[in-house]
């Protein structure tokens, strides 16, 4: 039996028998974006795989070993069945796994990778897949099996942001449909007939995960195949090869897939568009009502309400720049989130992680506080960009 989680300011969170999305963590590395951005460096900068990460005191608890490689090609396999394909359809192939890791040769490693002379990585860290880099020079501090292939979540509403906002006027104002309001999963509460900005929209997207704004964001570019098209191309176009999306809104689906690497890259693109960086420090938002259906004997007009910031660490994190976070059963929690110290900006993700033996926003504060903790000069030195 499933059990939903509270969800603040008029949220609506629905389940589905074989899928649920939203709420967690993760920490990011980047890799061959534009010249700009592009994460590089990694093969200076991280000494050889040390053993499994130092486990956890407060709650018994095993992180999973990743040293063999065990998911280098394909997440691990689904719990239930929201990657079965539809009638006719058929599961993609894996993607490709590159010859020459993206980023450097040291990421091709699956264990724990740390700069030489580096203190162990903190303790309590469930992720199985986790990256530390520098947002700004794109220089990988540390990481845990970061090409290994995982189901995103709602992080991947961070590439549908790649593909949507160059794309979509931000106050061009949408009529809420329908179809916005049955989608899958956890949705902010569009309604048919409502009126509402693309920016709204977004803020709904990004702040709390509204799979209802996926959906009203997809038809906008074409539609939910045009769309997972468009996400699939910027994944390319950013090198982030481990990435593979199925849905606009990150709902499992067949052949989806991502890295901590590639959500790093990702991240790191959406971090150069200005309204992305506005949005996802935004703590509370005012999103609009919808008019009473007529349809429906005695309904009402639903007044508007204000939505909160699902990343907790915005709140509780002092440098926090914003992130993104998700949950689904089969991903388990993934998280990405930004955060600046004394001029240092440093990304962090997180892919599987659980809420053992601390909640995901504390492993991030871990993992966060080591990278700014790392001495000068610990990533090693630039190398060129990867493949750009």
């Amino acid at each position: 039996m499933r059990t939903r989680e509270p969800r603040p300011h008029g949220r609506i969170s629905t389940t589905r028998a074989s899928r649920r999305p939203l709420a967690a963590l993760a920490v990011a590395l980047t890799a061959g974006l534009a010249a700009a951005t592009a994460l590089t460096g990694v093969d200076v900068a991280l000494s050889g795989a040390a053993s499994a990460q130092p486990t956890g005191t407060s709650v018994p608890f095993s992180t999973p070993n990743t040293d063999s490689c065990p998911d280098r090609t394909s997440p691990p396999p689904a719990i239930d069945e929201s990657e079965v394909p539809e009638p006719g359809q058929t599961v993609p192939k894996p993607l490709p796994v590159p010859a020459t890791p993206v980023g450097g040769g040291k990421l091709g490693g699956c264990g724990v990778l740390l700069p030489d002379g580096a203190p162990a990585v903190p303790k309590d860290i469930s992720a199985t897949a986790w990256a530390i880099a520098d947002l700004d020079t794109g220089k990988v501090l540390a990481a845990k099996d970061p090409h290994g292939r995982y189901r995103p979540a709602s992080t991947m509403k961070t590439l549908l942001a790649a593909v949507a906002l160059p794309q979509l006027e931000l106050n061009k104002v949408v009529i809420g449909t329908q179809d916005d309001a049955n989608a899958d999963g956890t949705r902010v509460g569009i309604g048919p007939g409502g009126r509402y900005t693309n920016d709204q929209i977004f803020h709904a997207l990004l702040m709390c995960s509204g799979n209802d704004a996926a959906h009203a964001i997809a038809i906008q570019l074409g539609g939910v195949e045009s769309t997972v098209a468009q996400m699939n191309a910027k994944a390319k176009e950013l090198h982030a090869l481990d990435t593979r999306a199925a849905t606009p809104s990150g709902l499992d689906g067949p052949g989806m897939s991502m890295s901590a690497y590639d959500l790093a890259t990702i991240f790191r693109h959406d971090m150069t568009i200005p309204a992305f960086a506005d949005i996802v420090h935004t703590e509370q938002y005012d999103f609009p009502g919808f008019p009473a259906n007529p349809k429906i004997p005695g309904d009402k007009d639903h007044p508007g309400f204000p939505i909160a910031n699902d990343n907790r660490l915005l709140y509780d994190y002092p440098g926090d720049l914003g992130g993104k976070t998700g949950y689904t059963d089969d991903a388990r929690q993934t998280f990405v989130t930004a955060a600046e110290r004394n001029g240092h900006r440093l990304v962090v993700t997180m892919l599987k992680a659980d809420v053992l033996p601390i909640r995901p926003p504390e492993q991030a504060a871990r993992l966060l506080d080591y990278g700014f903790a790392l001495p000068a000069g610990a990533n090693g030195s630039r190398t060129a960009s990867s493949g750009m």
